[in-house]
């Protein structure tokens, strides 16, 4: 639930929608983060979340400014 109440915080308001910031990260954490998810097994639900949370990453990049 705490996720949820984060993202309607910031960003910028455009036709009522809100976009919210897009948080960056340093290539070092982007790589210990991939090794980490190839350690689980296909199936397990973290992957599918992250996959949606990708999803969601690009959408909130497209979001107008």
């Amino acid at each position: 639930m705490t996720w949820l109440s984060a993202c309607g915080a910031g960003g910028s308001e455009q036709g009522g929608a809100v976009c919210p910031p897009v948080v960056e990260y340093p290539t070092a954490v982007q790589e210990k983060a991939a090794a980490e998810l190839d350690t689980l097994p296909e199936n397990t639900t973290l992957v599918g979340m992250m996959a949606d949370y990708h999803v969601l990453r690009r959408q909130a990049r497209a979001c107008p400014s």
